[in-house]
């Protein structure tokens, strides 16, 4: 591990194995890269590239209103040529596979295969579907509320936590006991940055959609999304492979919104058998 000083930004990166490159963007935002721990499954025959997005994580530098599109996207690709690749995979969690799907309108000459894994193309579905389901998974109006506000970059800073530890379990679909156990360990290793959250879903992703730009996309694209995620199910994983020309549609059944926690092994899999079937 280490910092990487990438254009105005320090960013703290992880990289594991070694063969063709696949970087991976977290969730969040304001979240960090140890979400994306269980995609270390595929390093060799791939190196793994994980690092925290600017002003998320541990990764540091200018105030959270850097945080741009055009920022997150050129950091990404200056981070591709510091470490001396051509062109990598890039694979998009939640949050990230909405950068993922920036990167790749933006770099497209740069970017070999997309990989989306429980993400959006149009950021309605959490801020206002979202809700919506929660309410209608026996969640408390008051729940739904919190999630609303949680979502539309409405909390307070302190409010973060509470209100992750009163939807949280919506994130994933049945865990067993150890599961739970690494989800609680994955929660304490995590850095969260408050004000990343807020003024992603506040600022940075309200109004965001790219549904009408798909087709633009030329890399081949895995489309993956636990068949139980109540930010973004598949009725929208259908739509957004519908809308990239050369994609894949994978629903990993009895999974939430973290398949790769929930399910590694199936979710690691899809991503070796879309690799080797693609080519790289």
């Amino acid at each position: 591990m280490t910092m990487m000083p990438i254009r105005d930004v320090s960013l703290f990166v992880k990289t594991y194995g070694s063969g063709y490159p696949i970087l991976l963007m977290h969730g969040g935002p304001g979240a960090d890269h140890i979400s994306m721990l269980p995609f270390r499954r595929c390093a060799d025959p791939f190196t793994i590239v994980l690092y925290d997005h600017r002003c998320n994580g541990r990764s540091v530098g200018p105030p959270v209103s850097s945080m741009t599109w055009e920022n997150l996207t050129a950091d990404a690709d200056a981070l591709r040529q510091s470490l001396g690749f051509d062109q990598w995979a890039v694979l998009g969690h939640s949050f990230g596979g909405m950068v993922a799907l920036e990167y790749a309108l933006r770099y497209p000459q740069n970017l070999s295969h997309l990989l989306l894994v429980d993400t959006c193309g149009d950021i309605r579905w959490a801020q206002e579907n979202a809700p919506r389901v929660l309410a209608q998974r026996g969640f408390s109006s008051e729940t739904a509320e919190l999630a609303r506000r949680f979502f539309n970059g409405e909390i307070t800073p302190d409010e973060m936590m509470p209100a992750l530890m009163k939807f949280g379990k919506a994130y994933y679909h049945r865990l067993t006991l150890l599961q739970t156990l690494g989800v609680f360990a994955s929660g304490l290793r995590t850095k969260t940055r408050p004000e990343a959250q807020i003024y992603g879903f506040g600022h940075l992703l309200k109004g965001w959609s790219v549904m009408d730009r798909l087709g633009e996309i030329s890399a081949p694209t895995l489309v993956m999304a636990g068949r139980y995620d109540f930010q973004f199910p598949p009725e929208h994983q259908e739509q957004l492979a519908a809308g990239i020309p050369n994609s894949w549609l994978k629903i990993v059944e009895q999974a939430g919104h973290n398949a790769p926690q929930e399910r590694p092994a199936e979710a690691t899999d899809a991503v070796r058998r879309f690799m080797a079937t693609t080519g790289y």
